[in-house]
């Protein structure tokens, strides 16, 4: 058995494990880091296309209502932490921060690394033991607290200890399905795992045509009786096989669960920053009315690009070089309705190899939320996204790694 003095063992340098440790470590504690891979804070690293979104400037309400059912949960958290005092935080670890769009909380840089070198550093100022290409291979109970943790590198033993281990997404930056496991040995439920925050494939080739451009306020819905309340709404990008952009990660968490039930989901999806029929008649009416020689793909250029233009006029079976004015009443009802709600239909993803987040985690009912301590052992608490809780992009996920992992920390 390795030292036996720590107070406190954090498993896994993520965004909450990393802050649980300051945290701890700042109160008092002596604090020891496993991490299984090579370097720590991989993930953060990578988070924001490496600009990592912190935060963002909502107020706890707005913030808390993507999370649905999981919101009442993560209140304590998130109003003992907020977005100001992770700003401080930040501070004092000097990384100076940056709202450049009023909405999204950015270091000053852009540039994760920075983030990434503070907490390093604070964690050397501390004193806190960090060891890496470390994994966990089992958790050691006695009654209702945990005895010990094994590991590829030994055996660990403390008074407290915390699992930040994240999801399964990106692999080659720690994440794993496996991760899990040894959670769920000691009695802890795993909700149903899926992955989130990541492309969507589909089944139309012609999209591919598209993947210049990309459309701004787009919302998508999924065109299943039972399921058509879900919706996004944001930028989307077409691809080589799909759709990409911030409208899809955050749809994608409502799809992928879904293909467990169905091969094809139809989508529909508005291009047109959510105008409805009537508001495209008489966009496309008044157009032309201003010039009556242009053709109906020119009219179309006040609405969307031209790629795209041409590839719903396909759809619609209706040729580039029509007049609006000629067009039968069918042709220019088929028009409209595809350009007020065009279908696609998702048919896959690539799974968690490229998923950002993961969608499931350990069950929220075991889980107290004023302390993020486990409901069967006293000793042990979780925080960030190995929790069954998952937001959209716009630094929800970073906010909550933080919030929890503060709160565990304290605790």
């Amino acid at each position: 058995m390795e030292n036996n003095s720590y107070d406190l063992i954090v498993v896994g340098s993520g965004p909450s494990g990393l802050i649980a440790a300051i945290t701890a470590a700042r109160g008092g504690k002596s604090v020891l880091v496993l991490e299984k891979m090579p370097k720590p804070a991989l993930k953060l690293k990578a988070s924001g296309g490496g600009r990592c979104n912190l935060s963002n400037t909502l107020t706890i309400d707005q913030f808390l209502d993507p999370f649905g059912k999981s919101s009442r949960f993560m209140r304590n958290a998130l109003e003992n932490f907020t977005k100001d005092h992770l700003v401080k935080f930040l501070d004092s670890i000097g990384v100076k921060v940056k709202i450049a769009d009023g909405f999204r909380i950015f270091p000053s840089t852009h540039n994760s690394q920075t983030v990434t070198d503070a907490f390093i550093k604070e964690l050397d100022r501390l004193n806190i033991t960090l060891i890496t290409s470390c994994e966990v291979l089992k958790l050691y109970t006695n009654k209702d607290k945990l005895s010990h943790i094994s590991t590829t590198k030994g055996d660990f033993k403390a008074l407290n200890y915390l699992v930040a281990t994240g999801g399964c997404g990106y692999e080659t930056l720690g994440g794993s399905v496996n991760s899990f496991d040894f959670i769920k040995e000691i009695g802890h439920t795993i909700t149903p795992l899926y992955p989130a925050m990541i492309p969507i494939k589909l089944k139309e080739s012609w999209v591919s045509n598209c993947k210049a451009d990309t459309i701004p306020k787009a919302t998508i819905k999924i065109d299943i009786k039972k399921y058509s309340r879900l919706n996004a709404t944001g930028d989307l990008i077409f691809t080589n096989s799909g759709i990409r952009g911030p409208v899809v990660l955050d749809f994608s968490r409502y799809i992928t669960p879904l293909f467990n039930k169905y091969d094809e989901i139809p989508l529909l999806v508005n291009l047109t920053q959510n105008r409805n029929e009537d508001q495209l008649h008489t966009i496309l009416k008044d157009d032309f009315i201003k010039d009556p020689k242009k053709t109906i793909v020119q009219n179309l250029l006040t609405i969307l690009p031209l790629s795209l233009s041409k590839e719903l006029l396909k759809l619609v079976d209706i040729k580039e070089d029509e007049k609006f004015n000629k067009l039968n009443g069918q042709k220019k009802q088929n028009l409209l309705k595809t350009l007020a709600w065009t279908p696609l239909n998702a048919i896959g993803t690539d799974g968690f190899s490229k998923a950002m987040v993961t969608n499931g985690g350990v069950s929220l009912k075991q889980i107290d939320q004023n302390s993020m301590g486990s409901k069967i052992f006293t000793n042990l608490y979780f925080a960030g996204e190995v929790l069954d809780i998952d937001g959209p992009c716009g630094g929800y996920n970073l906010q909550w790694a933080f919030s929890s992992g503060v709160l565990a920390a304290k605790s």
